[in-house]
């Protein structure tokens, strides 16, 4: 069972002081309301208090399942039991008491980011984005919505770059003129593979440009080098385009390494 002590810290602390002011309340003044009088909250409030994810569960249930429950008590259990879900990796479950309690109470910015990122971690990025985006609008000043919310666009905006050039080598082949270049072309993963090797290829020489150079040189002579040989070399007897192009990536990777 996954356990993040700040998680769980946060979700607690988000049930519990929806709950505690209000209820200091009435004790303080010896009365409560009739909504109070036919559901009592405090069970369930002692179960989130003292981290139980079991008995949150097992008690809050009772209370959201109540007619007679109020509706900000309801809110604050089915908070309660989502987050113990969470806890639980039941994470559908934690995303179904957060939906209910979103729709009696939809100006809860925390909740909107915690089930952003539930969302997140669920692989919808579509919705994980939405809900930071509205606890952001609901609260502007809501610094972990709105890391959130840029950490995901700035993922969403590579995953785009690496879609648009996905199954397409480095050159553009419309200017394909050699046979391994029209090879790699019709080939997705010869295309992909070219595409590593250039990427590496440039770091590499950028990092060794930095220090020398002449390092830096050296290694765009070997690439070229490379190229020369893959294209002069394919179609003949024996070769493996494929095997000479995994060489080069290992060979690449290796001097990155270093």
């Amino acid at each position: 069972m996954r356990f993040c002590p700040a998680v769980l810290i946060r979700h607690v602390a988000v049930a519990l002081v929806l709950w505690v002011a209000p209820l200091h309340g009435a004790l303080a003044t010896g009365t409560g309301s009739s909504a109070d009088l036919q559901a009592d909250p405090a069970p369930c409030v002692a179960a989130a208090a003292a981290n139980d994810d079991d008995r949150i569960v097992a008690i809050c249930g009772p209370l959201i399942d109540n007619s007679k429950t109020a509706k900000t008590d309801r809110v604050k259990a089915l908070i309660a039991r989502a987050g113990a879900h969470d806890r639980k990796d039941m994470i559908d479950s934690a995303i179904s008491d957060y939906d209910a309690a979103l729709r009696l109470d939809p100006a809860l910015a925390d909740i909107f980011n915690i089930r952003g990122e539930l969302w997140r971690r669920k692989g919808d990025r579509r919705r994980a984005l939405a809900d930071f985006a509205a606890a952001i609008k609901l609260n502007p000043d809501h610094l972990t919505a709105k890391g959130n919310y840029k950490s995901l666009a700035q993922e969403l905006e590579r995953l785009g770059a690496l879609m648009a050039v996905h199954n397409k080598p480095s050159f553009n082949c419309a200017g394909a003129r050699h046979a391994a270049e029209k090879a790699i072309c019709a080939n997705p993963e010869l295309a992909n593979l070219d595409r590593e090797i250039n990427a590496v290829h440039t770091k590499v020489v950028r990092e060794a440009g930095s220090d020398s150079r002449r390092a830096g040189k050296a290694l765009q002579r070997e690439q070229d080098e490379f190229i020369a040989r893959r294209n002069a070399a394919f179609g003949q007897p024996g070769y493996d385009l494929r095997k000479a192009m995994r060489e080069r990536l290992d060979r690449l990777l290796a001097i990155e390494s270093n």
